[in-house]
């Protein structure tokens, strides 16, 4: 246990030695932190004016109930179970990790961020002035997710003052996955609907044409009536439609894509590929609950559209979607040839002609 202990030790020295020694190298540390603190003020008691939704106008509170109500009396009263009903039912509930993967992503990046000229750009300052503009513009007509967009790209206009152009280009990745902290509510029903809908017909394809399991859809309702015994129907909820797994997914896309390519049009089909493989995913999960029901009835499919034992059904949209997205990155490296793969003459020596 000592050794343990004394490993452990070692590891938090080294990363704030490390850590204090980058955030040396950061000049106008004082002028950063000063706008900063005064930005994150403006959104604490004037970042949102919807006081009959959420009784609060503060704009961080505002997104934390957006995530899930049960979120905020986690924080004050560190309730567990609270935490478990955040990750078991919250189609918003990544939104609160993306803060931790965009910090991770700058220590990562920490030297080539600390490499890059710094200097404070003052026409950077025109990209702070118009994401106050459109918080004002938000505050008026009460649409606190634009508030959202103005906060942090507020916060990205404020770096650009304070270490420059050469920053701003550095950081845009990860600063840019920020863009799923902005939560969908409503307008995700769009994209669910039509989610739902065609899982449902690829469900009713497959299982009529290659499993011969007599499967109907009416709309998002997947009906069985011609097995008596085992007669089932299932009405694909919003809940259902696959939102978290194709967020996930995409989530994933993209970090994957950043981290591994430097090759824009190859970053953009990573990113691209985040939506079939979500398809296919959520469309692996509902054969399995059609199979487990022509098998066992309606309770066999309830039993895996719950997650099973230990939730281990739960990650049935996620495997091949992961999977399929690290095959599709491996084949993308495989298509760049190595750096040592220079054609060269087999006998250098008859290269050169005789005159």
């Amino acid at each position: 246990m000592k050794t343990d202990d004394s490993s452990t030790n070692g590891i938090l020295e080294e990363f704030r030695i490390e850590f204090l020694d980058c955030w040396r190298k950061l000049p106008n540390k004082g002028f950063f932190l000063a706008l900063a603190v005064a930005w994150l003020a403006l959104f604490q008691f004037l970042g949102s004016s919807t006081l009959g939704y959420f009784h609060s106008p503060s704009l961080f509170g505002f997104m934390l109930n957006a995530y899930n109500p049960n979120l905020l009396g986690w924080l004050r009263t560190l309730d567990l179970e609270a935490v478990s009903n955040w990750a078991g039912q919250a189609d918003e509930g990544h939104c609160i990790l993306i803060p931790f993967v965009v910090l991770g992503l700058f220590w990562w990046k920490r030297r080539e961020l600390t490499a890059v000229r710094h200097e404070v750009w003052w026409p950077s300052l025109l990209g702070l002035a118009a994401a106050l503009v459109i918080h004002v513009f938000a505050f008026m007509v009460q649409q606190p997710k634009l508030s959202i967009i103005a906060f942090f790209a507020g916060l990205y206009s404020i770096m650009g003052v304070a270490w420059g152009r050469e920053w701003l280009r550095a950081s845009f990745f990860p600063f840019f996955l920020f863009a799923f902290c902005v939560p969908l509510g409503e307008q995700a029903q769009a994209i669910s609907f039509n989610l739902r809908l065609l899982v449902c017909r690829l469900v009713t394809f497959i299982s009529n044409y290659l499993l011969a399991i007599d499967v109907q859809n009416d709309g998002t309702a997947l009906i069985n009536t011609t097995n008596p015994a085992n007669h089932y129907q299932y009405e694909v909820a919003a809940a259902c439609s696959g939102i978290r797994s194709l967020i996930a997914t995409l989530g994933l896309a993209t970090v994957y894509g950043f981290v591994s390519f430097r090759k824009w049009w190859k970053r953009a089909l990573v990113v691209a590929s985040a939506f079939p493989f979500a398809v296919l995913g959520n469309l692996a999960r509902m054969l399995a609950i059609v199979i487990a029901s022509e098998f066992g009835g309606q309770a066999a499919g309830a039993k895996v559209h719950e997650g099973g034992p230990f939730g281990i059904y739960s990650l049935l949209p996620y495997i091949p979607a992961f999977v399929g997205l690290f095959l599709l990155g491996h084949w993308l490296r495989e298509r760049s040839a190595p750096p040592s793969a220079v054609s060269t003459p087999d006998h250098p020596a008859s290269s050169t002609q005789p005159v």
